[in-house]
């Protein structure tokens, strides 16, 4: 996806601002903190895939997907503390070879490369919707949340509680802007429909520290959908619960601070680099969090050095 200079200037300016802010967790007795790791963009694909993506770069990214995320999981599993859970935030896969919903079940394919691979964690993955993981043009979305609920055991969007916290996958291709034939239909745009905004603010209400993980930046999320109503202001209006937003989706490292209410981060993609995740420190009887390979990462780029705990 291509950043205009403008926003790329603001983008790096919250940056900047953002890191001056990140929460700092002060010790806490051992039974009260966990780990989660996060990782966003693994695009496995299968021996049914034939290209070639926009860039050289990119083409060549698609056969090393496999074994950048199986060397990232292989990280996350040695790692002491132990990590809980892991968020995986969008395009899982890369794309659909069939139109056809049963040919999946006829054949190996990219999801189960990616299942196989996931199911390798030594904790449970929770993996959420990507463009990617759609194909509205050939498949409609009904068929692919069959194909998810089928293989996979995953709905459109969901809630993940673990230890006093919510951790919540959110969908922003379920509104009118990934809807083919209305009249804001625009896929580089995300949005979520009313339906789904109205559960996530009762999700929100029960005034749970949350976590929300949304493929698409906030940048390019519709910020109004019926009338005043859309995430942007259920994101300010919660504040108070929603300790970060972490979105994919644009394979490179950003941070926006505070310009959406909670902190909110863009994580560069496994797809193009193994190092490519994100090691989160929760204190759950202080309701805080630390980010601990943040220092790590390699702004606005896909890279990000190695974490050893």
């Amino acid at each position: 996806m291509l950043i205009t200079r403008h926003a790329f200037l603001r983008i790096g300016g919250a940056a900047a601002a953002s890191t001056l802010l990140r929460p700092f967790v002060a010790c806490a007795d051992e039974p009260d903190v966990f780990h989660v790791a996060l990782i966003a963009d693994s695009h496995i694909i299968d021996d049914f895939y034939r290209g070639p993506e926009n860039s050289p770069e990119d083409t060549e990214s698609m056969f090393k997907t496999a074994e950048r995320l199986t060397a990232a999981r292989d990280v996350i599993n040695a790692l002491r503390p132990k990590m809980e859970r892991v968020f995986l935030i969008g395009d899982y896969f890369h794309d659909y070879p069939s139109n056809d919903i049963e040919f999946y079940f006829r054949n190996r394919t990219r999801i189960d490369h990616a299942k196989d691979i996931t199911d390798g964690f030594d904790m449970p993955v929770h993996v959420g919707f990507g463009n990617h993981d759609y194909s509205i043009r050939r498949v409609s979305r009904e068929a692919s949340h069959e194909l998810f609920r089928r293989k996979l055991g995953v709905e459109p969007y969901y809630t993940v509680e673990h230890r006093g916290f919510k951790f919540i996958h959110l969908n922003n291709f379920l509104g009118d802007t990934w809807t083919r034939g209305h009249r804001d239909f625009n896929t580089s745009m995300g949005s979520l429909g009313e339906r789904q905004l109205n559960w996530f603010e009762a999700q929100l209400e029960e005034r749970k520290p949350s976590f929300v993980f949304v493929h698409y930046p906030l940048y390019v999320v519709k910020p109004v959908e019926i009338k005043d109503y859309g995430l942007h202001a259920l994101l300010k209006r919660h504040g108070g619960t929603v300790q970060r937003v972490v979105s994919g989706h644009w394979h490179r490292w950003f941070e926006f601070g505070r310009s959406y209410g909670p902190p909110h981060l863009v994580m560069a993609a496994t797809r193009y680099d193994p190092n490519a995740y994100l090691i989160v420190r929760v204190d759950a009887k202080n309701a805080r969090h630390e980010l601990l390979n943040l220092d790590l990462v390699e702004w606005n780029t896909h890279f990000a050095r190695a974490y050893t705990g």
